[in-house]
Formats: structure tokens, sequence, C-alpha cells
């Protein structure tokens, strides 16, 4: 007993070193990303940056989680994407160097396959994860949450690194460096991923349309009204994901041009101050348990959305002075705007689906959410600033323009929230027979290779 005790501990300890490098690549520069660009006068630009991870998760997610459903076991593709997303980040940071000005295509370009490759790896990881608990008969429900918080905690050291870390006077969250800091967490996550326990695969069936040899069943989840209807909103509230991680950083910098709020510790620790919000996520995932099996994934996800109203609202009241207050509960609120939503999410497509077309289902969450929703919000949010926030302005009338901008984000999440409660339907409380309970007792193609 102790010994088999013993064995699902050190399983969880190599599941948190796993999500703690894997969020680790993700901290190193998706919230500093726009302080640089900013600063090599690429600012217009920015949003394109952050929707090409929404453009590329339309895709590469869904093809990546079907390779791993049905040919390459999960851990394996996790390392395979992690070599290529590190290699060409580590790419766009020589470019950076050796470039005299930057110019966006050449960038943009290598900055895209990048994030084309890392992009599934949040997908797989989740998989890698779910897999493993589930091999060692642990719930993964009780048990992943506390494991993920390893991840949050992989983003804030990251985001710190890059923060506080500098070379000649130039903090790494302003220049190159973040990429080769992301670029070498990809690195080290090449060989461990192929350290964890082996996925299965469901062999091709002999016979059958071309859906079933792609591993494309997992489409068949919108045929279910309310799956349908959850991906939906999925895709609506994924709207919210990137405007922080693209404009928050850049939006706290900008105070320092105001000479009232120029030497205030935040304006001048941006990257700092953000990572109170990923403090906040792993206090609000030891949440979820509790959450999803009291108020179920509506509740759950309404409380996601309402905490996103505020998290943009806080933004655009707040200052880095005396509002310093409303930035930080705009950041102790995103615990629960982000984890409610994504962490929940994944479990609830988890239990939702058989063992032969997780990674695929997983996939498809990726793509509505981290996919459509991602890049229409982030292209969104980039017209409405650059429509509010001209550079030429007085810096009042910018500071004004910010304002709108975040206060016209904080309104489409609440109206996002109104239509989530009188749409969505989840009885969690009779609903004990899933997709993966029907789905596995017709299945008999599922194995492990």
């Amino acid at each position: 007993m102790t010994a088999y005790t013993t064995s699902k501990t050190g399983l969880k300890v190599r599941l948190s070193a796993l999500n703690f490098l894997e969020f680790a690549v993700w901290g190193a520069y998706l919230t500093s990303l726009g302080n640089y660009l900013f600063n090599i006068g690429l600012g217009s630009e920015i949003g394109w940056f952050y929707a090409v991870q929404g453009i590329v998760s339309l895709i590469m997610p869904s093809i990546i989680g079907i390779v791993a459903d049905r040919w390459i076991q999960a851990q394996r593709m996790l390392s395979i994407c992690h070599l290529i997303a590190g290699l060409f980040m580590a790419l766009s940071g020589v470019y950076c160097m050796t470039a005299g000005p930057v110019e966006f295509a050449p960038l943009f370009t290598l900055y895209t396959i990048s994030v084309a490759f890392f992009m599934p790896t949040i997908g797989l990881n989740n998989s890698v994860a779910f897999n493993a608990l589930t091999k060692a008969g642990l719930d993964t429900v009780k048990d992943f949450p506390p494991i993920r918080i390893f991840g949050t905690i992989g983003f804030i050291c990251a985001m710190l690194l890059v923060n506080f870390a500098g070379i000649d006077g130039a903090k790494f969250q302003t220049s190159y460096m973040q990429m080769f800091v992301s670029a070498a967490f990809s690195f080290i996550m090449l060989f461990y991923a192929l350290t964890m326990p082996k996925c299965p695969v469901s062999k091709a069936p002999a016979e059958g349309n071309w859906v079933d040899r792609l591993g494309l069943r997992a489409f068949s989840l919108f045929k279910e009204k309310k799956m349908a209807i959850f991906f939906l909103f999925s895709m609506m509230l994924g709207v919210s994901l990137q405007i922080t991680n693209g404009y928050a950083n850049p939006y706290i910098t900008f105070f320092k041009d105001i000479p009232a709020y120029a030497d205030a510790w935040a304006a001048q620790n941006a990257n700092a101050l953000i990572s109170l919000s990923q403090i906040s996520e792993t206090c609000c995932i030891l949440l979820i348990p509790f959450c999803l099996k009291r108020f179920g994934i509506k509740g759950v996800m309404l409380m996601s959305m309402f905490a996103w109203v505020l998290r943009f609202g806080f933004f655009g009241i707040g200052d880095p002075a005396s509002g310093l207050w409303m930035f930080i509960l705009s950041c102790i609120v995103y615990g629960i705007a982000f984890d409610f939503f994504n962490v929940s999410g994944g479990l609830y497509v988890d239990k939702e689906t058989s063992p032969s077309m997780r990674s695929s289902a997983q996939g498809i969450f990726m793509i509505m959410t981290n996919g459509l929703g991602a890049t229409l919000g982030t292209l969104a949010a980039m017209a409405i600033v650059n429509h509010n926030v001209v550079d030429t302005d007085p810096v009042d009338v910018q500071l004004d323009g910010w304002r709108t901008s975040w206060l016209i984000f904080a309104g489409y999440a609440l109206v996002i929230a109104v239509l989530f409660i009188f749409i969505f339907r989840d009885d969690h409380k009779n609903a004990h027979t899933t997709l993966r309970d029907i789905d596995e007792a017709e299945d008999t193609t599922f194995t492990a290779v």
C-alpha cells in the first residue's frame, strides 16, 4: 500500500513538473510581447501577433489532436511540437537580435510557425495528464486541478524572470530576450515529455468512411444540443482570453508618459503587477472541484463571465497610483475569469467524450476558444484600441481612449453572461450517463500502443 501510494504521489509530482514547463514556455512572452513590439515601432500591429495564436488554433490543435489519437502517442507528439515551437521561437529572437530595424513580415512569419506548433501542446498536455491519472486510478476532477496549479506557477516564474532579468539595463520584458527564454523552456519540454506514461492511440478501422479513418468523430459532438451550445459560448467567451495578454502590459506601461504616474512602481513593473493574475489562478484552481460538483458547468462558466466583466471594468477605471487597488482587484478576479472557464471547460470536455476521441475533442475546445474566439476578440480589440488610442494625441486624450476601450470590453462580457443565463442548460445533478459511457460500451478498437 505504501509503495502504491508513493507511486501515485510520484506521478503527481512528475505531472506537476510537466505543467510547470508547459506554461513557462507561454509565460515568457505572452504578457510582455506587446511591450517589446511597442518599443520597436510595431505597436499598431500588436493585435496580429495575438490574433495569430487564434488563427493557428483553428486548424493545428485539431490536426495534432487527431494524429495523437490515431497514430502518434500524445506524449511523443507533445515532444515533437515543442521541438519545432522552440526552434522557431529561438529563430525569432535571433532575427530581432541581428536585424537593424525589425520588420513585421520576417518576425511575424517566424513567430507564427512557433505558435502554430505551441498552441496544440496545451490540449496535448491535458491529454497526457488525464491519461496518466486515469491509468493510475485517480480522479481527474479531483486530482488534476492541484497539478494544473504548477502550470500557473511556471507561467508566473517565467513572467517574473523576464520582468526583473535584464542585460545592460534593458529588461527582458522590453527586449527580444523573452523569446530565448521561451525557447529554452520548450527545449526542456522536448525531452521531459518523453518521460511521461505512454498514451493510447486508436487503431484505424479496416473499413469505414473517411471521417472514421481520419479520427474526426469528435465533430459529432456538435450534434448534441448541449455540447453545441457549450462550444458556441466557449467561442464567445474565448473572445476575452487574449485581450489583457495583448494590451494590459502596454496600457499599464503607458502611464509612465503621464507625469503624475511616471514614478509609480506599477508603471515601471507592469509584468510583475500582471503576475498577480496568475497568482490568483493558483488559488482559484483549488476551488474548481467543489464548484463543478456544487454548481455544475453552467454555474462555473457564469462566474467566469462576470469575472471578465470586473477584470476589464477595473482596468478601465483604475490607475497605478491612487487607483492601484483597482488594478490589483482586476488581477485577483482574473483567476476566476480564466480558470473557471479554461480549466473547467477542459475537464468538462474530458468527461463528456470517449477515450477514442479525447485528444480530438480537446482540440475542438481549443479551436472554439483559442481559435475562433481569441482571433475575433484580438482583432476586434486591436480595432477598438487603434481607433480610441492615437499616439499623436495628447496623453490625457490617449488615456481616455484606453479607458473607453476597457469599458467596451467589459460591456461585451456582460452581454454574453446574460445570454448564457437564458440559453445554456446543464442538468448536472442528473447527468449520470455521459457520451463517454456510451462510446466506451460501443468502442472495441481502442488500444494502448
